[in-house]
């Protein structure tokens, strides 16, 4: 049973969720450096693909509970990265989530207190009954953190994705909205 308080639902302490605006494009340029996903090499963008990309996240739809916020600090409102809900199933209650901090504001809290009050929306609003977390096998910071969280390893795909030159296991990382509820108040992140 998830417990309620009276919290804010897009604000915790440390960070505050709210809806990507076009002039974000700028911090999101610098994000794409260090993206955490370790060696992954992609393609260089412009920077009018970022504000075009800024642009429509601004004005998109909420399509079947699949969307992205920005995550930014409460205490000097700067942006330090994204959540969202990229993937779901809603005949079956699941839906995946993928989280990313710029690089200079990591290892403060913000990914952790970002998924609760996320997770916190998913599970007592939106009714989910799962959430899944795929994690690259050597991201050692992503499976902390979502092991700490209270998800559990429920499988892993052995070469699943390549890139840096070689195949990468993907670890499959999953937690009820039960659990969330025992570990998680709705109050507090």
């Amino acid at each position: 049973m998830i417990k309620y308080g009276m919290a804010s639902s897009w604000t915790g302490r440390r960070v505050r969720l709210r809806a990507i605006e076009p002039d974000d494009w700028t911090a999101f340029t610098h994000f794409a450096d260090d993206d955490g996903r370790g060696s992954r090499l992609d393609l260089p963008r412009s920077a009018e693909s970022y504000r075009a990309w800024a642009k429509e996240r601004s004005v998109a739809k909420c399509d079947d509970d699949r969307f992205r916020l920005a995550v930014e600090t409460t205490a000097t409102g700067e942006l330090v990265g994204t959540v969202g809900s990229h993937r779901t199933g809603p005949r079956s209650g699941w839906f995946e989530f993928d989280v990313m901090i710029g690089a200079d504001h990591r290892r403060k809290g913000y990914a952790s207190e970002a998924l609760v009050l996320l997770l916190r929306f998913m599970f007592a609003e939106r009714r989910y009954h799962k959430c899944l977390a795929a994690v690259f096998a050597d991201n050692e910071a992503s499976l902390e953190l979502t092991r700490r969280l209270g998800f559990t390893e429920e499988g892993r795909l052995r070469e699943h994705v390549f890139f840096a030159g070689r195949h990468h296991d993907l670890v499959m990382m999953g937690m009820l909205a039960d659990e969330f509820g025992r570990r998680h108040t709705m109050g507090e992140p």
